[in-house]
């Protein structure tokens, strides 16, 4: 999707280039590239090479030359060929020759920043079979560059703290979760499989988010949906049937042009167990105590600390047994963690997900997660679906209301 130049954030990354007396990046993960172009890469071949100076470089494939044009922030655009007939070798080592070729041609040859260390990088628009390194890819620019560093730590630093342009693409991520969570609530009955839940609920995302209010060209969900004993800190959905007393928990990650969500959201046809009701009240006061406290200034290790004191406090000592803070942006999981043995700062701008959760030895439990954007007065929820989700009724239109 087109969208003007978001100066705000390429100049921060451009401060901190100086800083570190960077003069070109040269990144490859998609997530890195939407970031730093707004081009979102199909394949995940593409490269983009940011100086400290001037206009950047990308290089795609050459398929993608109609969206690399509509969509980059720059015109500046080398394209390179997918299949080539002289050539076996696989398109990203064609990519990597023009990249080198560009660095040669604008004397970018002094401190070259790369992704050495990002272990984690965001799907492309392939989705299902994501591109990654290998050692030569990164050796090729040892004989080029008088020196190559890793910019990892500055990407890092830099997509942590979110533009307004950024927070609106997020909103629309949100919104859509919302929605599709509203039509499945409305279509939820006990018996069904957690797949045919699921499918429910991507296959709204996808069918009305793309063209969503004119601000959309791809949007995808995807869910993991454990229903009663099903629920579980990691499993896959299953063909389990729905409970009608016990909740149906949704892990949501929704992409909308190469931002993401994450969140977890929860739904019982039925009256919930005396059981469920205890746990979600004690689940529900952790999450508002930890949302309260994340505001700029406050501690992230503090954070990580407080959300296992209450539950342990709960009767539940040593839960949850994954983390309860992260980043969330061009990745669904990025940086800062929140981790009671670590450092950090939670700073105005960031975006970070708060997940606590609980799970009973042999199956069940629960676990709330939303986005929140950390303002200079506090912060802002970005999704509006209750977390509390006794609070939903099924009202004559059929619709879902709260």
């Amino acid at each position: 999707m087109p969208y003007p130049i978001d100066r705000t954030k390429l100049d921060r990354v451009r401060e901190l280039m100086k800083r570190d007396h960077l003069d070109v990046l040269v990144v490859r993960a998609p997530d890195n590239i939407v970031y730093l172009t707004n081009y979102w890469c199909m394949k995940g071949y593409d490269v983009a090479v940011f100086p400290r100076e001037g206009e950047p470089t990308l290089i795609a494939i050459e398929p993608q030359e109609e969206d690399a044009h509509r969509t980059s922030w720059t015109t500046d655009i080398r394209l390179f060929k997918s299949y080539h007939p002289s050539d076996p070798r696989t398109p990203t080592l064609r990519a990597l020759d023009v990249a080198l070729e560009v660095l040669k041609e604008r004397d970018l040859t002094g401190r070259v920043g790369l992704e050495l260390t990002q272990g984690t990088q965001s799907a492309d628009r392939m989705v299902g079979e994501p591109t990654t390194w290998s050692q030569n890819w990164f050796d090729a620019f040892k004989p080029v560059a008088r020196e190559v560093v890793d910019a990892s730590g500055l990407l890092v630093e830099a997509r942590s703290i979110k533009t307004a342009q950024e927070i609106e693409r997020m909103k629309l991520a949100n919104e859509l979760a919302t929605l599709a969570m509203e039509y499945t609530w409305e279509r939820l009955r006990p018996g069904m499989k957690e797949s045919e839940v699921a499918a429910i609920f991507e296959g709204h995302v996808h069918a009305n988010g793309i063209g969503y209010k004119g601000k959309v060209e791809m949007a995808r969900a995807f869910t993991l949906v454990w229903s009663g004993k099903g629920i579980r800190t990691f499993t896959a959905t299953g063909d389990r049937p729905v409970q009608e007393h016990e909740p149906t928990l949704f892990e949501i990650w929704v992409c909308v042009d190469g931002y993401w969500n994450d969140l977890t959201k929860n739904l019982c046809p039925g009256e919930l167990t005396p059981e469920y009701h205890k746990l979600l009240d004690l689940l529900l006061s952790v999450f508002h105590e930890a949302a309260a406290f994340a505001k700029d200034g406050a501690s992230l290790p503090e954070l990580d600390r407080l959300i296992r004191a209450r539950i342990a406090e709960g009767g539940y000592p040593g839960q949850p047994s994954h983390p309860v803070c992260h980043g969330v942006g061009a990745r669904a999981h990025e940086p800062p963690y929140a981790h009671q043995a670590g450092k950090g700062t939670i700073r105005e701008g960031m975006v970070l997900a708060i997940e606590p959760g609980i799970y009973w030895s042999g199956g069940g439990g629960l676990r709330l997660e939303d986005n929140f954007w950390i303002t200079g007065s506090g912060n802002e929820k970005l999704c509006s679906f209750p977390d509390d989700f006794r609070l939903l009724q099924r009202v004559s239109t059929g619709k879902a209301a709260y």
